[in-house]
This record gives structure tokens, sequence and C-alpha cells, in this order.
């Protein structure tokens, strides 16, 4: 996969566009390929038929031929005819921004949910651009006013897609109907014990797994990489002689999550809606921590879990500051109103000044001391 990396800007700023460059690269990495160059146009709105205009197409179709590029990545969702018109033009594998995330996800799942999950994810993509290839595929035959065998062959195509998609549809929702009773074994109190259900959320990429692994003890997979867990894990643990916190680890958000991630991930999601409280995870050493957390909170938005109840937790800070106690010099935690900890999950600076502040929104939730 060498690649040519596609962006359409508007009112961003130079910074904003190389964060952009840096991220889309990481993801075209993530899948193997290699990115041999990119361009970008400003213009207020998408083409309709290109994305990009029709002159800077043809720009791009000359890149393609002088660098031996075999695709071009998009930083944006394409429609199905804009994905078909370009491939027409450009005689090169045309993937957008959805694709590529379907992609790594597909790649990277390991629990049987999580896999029909991004089965689910990736049919509900696919569906819609089997539309008008029928048609391509019947032009060297088929007559005037009949349908050719390309169109025949998507049609076939289409009908597999919907029965495979109802069929996975119903397999999630056994899946939630069993993580339903789960839960409520689980949260079964013991005696005078208060069950506290946390859930870890956060931009990709920020160590929601490493901070999971210093809480709970649990062993986790953590690479430095977009979306290195995208299986969501649960610990239980009795962090206070009569608080038992049920602790998960959430699949890491992302600028531009394609809806149809969201959707099909909602089985698994549902842990961010029942839970008590959020610790929002940020990486403190990244400058672009405010903008990363606004797409989070947008994600939360949409799952319905924009007020929970959250801690910020401002992890790797072992980045920024040499010493544990250097970490009340760092001022990030007062951009953001609440409640917010610094902490390195690596080497266990600040946990247990997390785990006071969970013990302190839990009495606050209860509205009297535990």
């Amino acid at each position: 996969m060498k690649a040519i990396l596609v962006f359409l800007l508007s009112s961003e700023t130079k910074e904003e566009f190389r964060e952009y460059l840096e991220e889309l690269e990481e993801l075209v990495r993530a899948v193997g390929g290699k990115v041999l160059g990119y361009i970008y146009q400003r213009r207020h709105a998408p083409d309709p038929r290109y994305y990009i205009g029709a002159g800077k197409a043809q720009e791009l179709k000359e890149i393609i031929s002088g660098t031996g590029a075999d695709c071009v990545v998009f930083d944006s969702f394409l429609s199905p005819s804009q994905v078909a018109n370009l491939e027409e033009l450009l005689k090169v594998k045309v993937f957008d921004r959805a694709d590529l995330v379907l992609e790594i996800f597909s790649r990277r799942v390991r629990s049987k949910t999580a896999k029909l999950q991004v089965e689910l994810a990736r049919l509900t993509h696919e569906l819609p651009r089997l539309y008008g290839r029928g048609k391509e595929l019947s032009r060297l035959g088929g007559k005037v006013g009949t349908r050719g065998p390309g169109e025949q062959e998507v049609e076939i195509r289409r009908r597999a897609i919907k029965r495979k998609i109802e069929q996975i549809k119903q397999e999630l929702e056994e899946v939630k109907r069993q993580r339903r009773e789960q839960r409520k074994r689980r949260e079964r109190p013991l005696g005078d014990t208060k069950v506290v259900k946390v859930a870890l959320v956060g931009y990709t990429n920020v160590g929601k797994s490493s901070l999971m692994q210093a809480l709970t003890g649990r062993e986790t997979y953590i690479q430095d990489m977009p979306f290195a867990t995208l299986d969501t894990k649960t610990s239980a643990k009795f962090l206070f002689p009569d608080i038992k916190i049920l602790i998960t680890d959430t699949v890491g958000f992302i600028r531009k999550l394609p809806p149809e991630l969201i959707e099909s991930f909602k089985a698994t999601l549902e842990e961010v809606q029942e839970a008590d409280i959020l610790l929002h995870v940020i990486d403190i050493s990244d400058p672009k921590w405010l903008e990363k957390v606004k797409v989070v909170q947008g994600i939360l938005r949409e799952l319905s879990a924009e007020d929970k109840p959250t801690i910020y937790v401002f992890n790797k800070a072992d980045k920024v500051v040499s010493k544990e106690e250097d970490i009340k010099l760092l001022t990030e935690p007062a951009f953001l109103e609440g409640r917010s900890v610094v902490v390195s999950s690596k080497l266990g600076w600040g946990l247990g000044e997390l785990l006071k502040a969970i013990r302190e929104k839990v009495e606050e939730l209860a509205g009297a001391s535990l």
C-alpha cells in the first residue's frame, strides 16, 4: 500500500493541519502502508463529484503517475458516488477515513463480540457503495432496458449483506442481554460493600490500558499505537474495604470516528452509559490534548453520556517532569472544570491521589460519607 494522502481544509491553521497529517500517517502505517506524499485543498464545501475540485483531482492523478502510488487516502468520509468517480478517474484504489479505521479494527480485534461489531460496521459501510456498481460491471454486456449481469450480481450481493447485517444485529442483541446479566452478577453488593462502576474513556493512545493495569494489576496489552486495545475488559477490585470498584477499559476514540463504528460498538459502549463515574484519560505530554478532549466529549454526547460524573486523569506525567513531586507544578488541569488528577501510570505516580478522587466522587454521589 503506497498512498497519497488527501485533505480538504476550510479554516484550519497550519498547526491543526500538521496534526491531522501526522494522525492520518499513523493510521496508514498501522495497516502496513507507506505514505509517499500528500495534497490539500482549501474550499468551503466538498465537490459533489470528486470531493476535491475537478482541477485538484487532475493534479492528484498526475501525482499518482509520478510517484507510483497505488492508492489514495482521504482524511474524510466520501459518498459512494465520489469513491466511484475518483476510482474511475485515478485508476487506483480510493480509501476514505472510515475504510482505514475499519481495516485497523478488523486486524486488531480478538474477542468474538468485537469481531461481530467490526463486521457489522464494515457491512453497513459497504452496503451503500454497491449502488451504481452493477451498471459499471454491466458495461461490456446487457441490453437496453434490461438488467445487466453486473447489476444482477450486485443485487445478489446486496441481499446477502442485508441478511448478514440482520443476523449480526440479532447476535449482538443476545450479547447485550448476556452483558446485562453479567453486570447484575458483578454489581451484587456484599453486605455493606458499595459497588461502583468506573469506565475509562479517552482519545486513542493516551494510556488507558496502562492505567487499567496500574489500578487493578490485571495484565493488559499495551502498545504505543492507535487502537492498541479494542476489546472491552472489566476488572473488579476492592480499592477500599467498603467499596468494590468495577473498572472497565473501553475502545479509544479518535477524530472523525466512523459513525458505523459508534453504532455497531454500542453493545460495548453500554459500559460507558452504565458507568457511575468516567475517568477521562488525557495525555499531558500531547500539546493538542485540549482539542482531543473536545473530540471525546463530542462522542460522549452521541452516547448520551456527556453528563456523567467525570474525573480528568492527566496521564504520562513522566514525559514532562522528572520527579513525582513536580506533578504539582503542572498547570494543564487548570484549563478544565471539574476534578483533575495528574498521574504516570507507567511509574505509579499520583495513583493514590486518583483513588482519593474516586472515593470523593463516590461520596459526593451518595450524598453522605460512606
